[in-house]
C-alpha cells in the first residue's frame, strides 16, 4: 500500500526583518525617551526662574514630570516601545486577516466546498490574501493531488490533507505572534520600573524630612513628586500593554478559529465524497 505523500508547505515569511526591527526599536525608543526627557520635559521655562534646578512652575506637568528623577525617561522609552509595537503588530496582523471580512470568505469558502467547488474555493482565497487564505489554499491543492493520486485511499487522503493543514498553520502563525513576548514582557517591566521610580522617590523624600531642624519642604516636595510621577508613568505603560497583548492575541485567535473552520469543511468534504 503506498504511504501518503508528504504535505506541501506555503512560504513562510522570513523572521529576520521583525528581529532587526525588534533589535532597533528597543533602544531607539530608549534614546528618544532621554532626549525628550532632556529637553523637552527639562526645558527651562517649565521651571520657577527658568532654572530646572527649580521646582516646577504652578500646573506645569512638564515640569513635575522631569521632577520624577531617572528612572522617567525609561519610563517613557517603554512607553514608546508598547506604542510602537502596536502599531507594528497592528499592521502585520491586519495584512494577515487578507482583504474582506474574515468571515464572510470562509462562508464562501464552506459554500464552495459543499458544492464540491474547489476551483472557485481557490479563486476566494487568491482574492483573500491572508494567512488564512494561504493555509486554506495549500490545503485545497493538497484536496486536488490527492483527489488525482488512485493509489491513495480514502483515509490516507483526509490524514495527508490534514497534515498540510497543519504544516501551512505551523508556517503562518509564528509570524502573527512575533513581537507579542516583547508586548507581554513591558507589563511587567512597566510596573517593576515604576514601583522602583515611586521606591527611590519615597526615600528622597523621608531624607528631605529626616533633615535636623526643620523640613527640607523642596526636597520633600521633589521626593513626592518623584514617586507620583514614575507610578503614573508605569501604571500608563502596563495598562496599555495589557491592553493590545490582550487584542493582538484575541485577533490571532480568530484567525485560528478560522483556519480550524474551514480545514474542518475541506476533510469532511473529501471524506463524504470519496467514500
Amino acid at each position: 500500500m503506498a504511504n501518503a505523500p508528504k504535505p506541501t508547505t506555503v512560504k513562510k515569511e522570513s523572521s529576520s526583518a521583525s528581529n532587526l526591527f525588534a533589535t532597533l526599536v528597543i533602544p531607539i525608543c530608549i534614546i528618544i525617551g532621554v532626549l525628550l526627557f532632556k529637553f523637552v520635559l527639562g526645558a527651562p521655562e517649565h521651571f520657577i526662574d527658568n532654572n530646572p534646578e527649580n521646582l516646577p512652575k504652578t500646573g506645569d506637568y512638564f515640569g513635575m514630570a522631569y521632577k520624577g528623577g531617572f528612572i522617567v525617561p525609561i519610563l517613557i522609552g517603554l512607553l514608546l516601545m508598547v506604542i510602537v509595537f502596536s502599531v507594528e503588530r497592528f499592521i502585520v496582523i491586519g495584512k494577515a486577516s487578507g482583504k474582506g471580512n474574515l468571515d464572510s470568505f470562509v462562508r464562501k469558502v464552506q459554500s464552495n466546498l459543499s458544492t464540491n467547488n474547489i476551483e472557485a474555493a481557490m479563486a476566494e482565497c487568491d482574492k483573500q490574501q491572508g494567512s488564512v487564505a494561504n493555509v486554506i489554499k495549500s490545503g485545497l491543492k493538497k484536496y486536488r493531488e490527492v483527489e488525482a493520486d488512485t493509489n491513495l485511499d480514502v483515509e490516507q487522503s483526509v490524514v495527508a490533507i490534514q497534515k498540510d493543514i497543519e504544516e501551512a498553520t505551523s508556517l503562518e502563525m509564528p509570524m502573527l505572534e512575533q513581537n507579542l513576548t516583547v508586548i507581554a514582557t513591558l507589563v511587567s517591566i512597566g510596573t517593576l520600573m515604576g514601583l522602583l521610580g515611586t521606591v527611590t522617590g519615597m526615600i528622597r523624600a523621608f531624607a528631605g524630612l529626616a533633615n535636623s531642624g526643620a523640613p527640607d519642604q523642596a526636597a520633600l516636595a521633589t521626593g513626592i513628586s518623584e514617586a507620583l510621577v514614575n507610578t503614573a508613568t508605569g501604571i500608563s505603560t502596563s495598562t496599555l500593554a495589557i491592553i493590545m497583548y490582550n487584542i493582538f492575541t484575541s485577533k490571532i485567535d480568530k484567525l485560528t478559529y478560522a483556519i480550524d473552520e474551514a480545514g474542518f469543511s475541506i476533510v469532511q468534504t473529501y471524506a463524504s465524497t470519496h467514500k
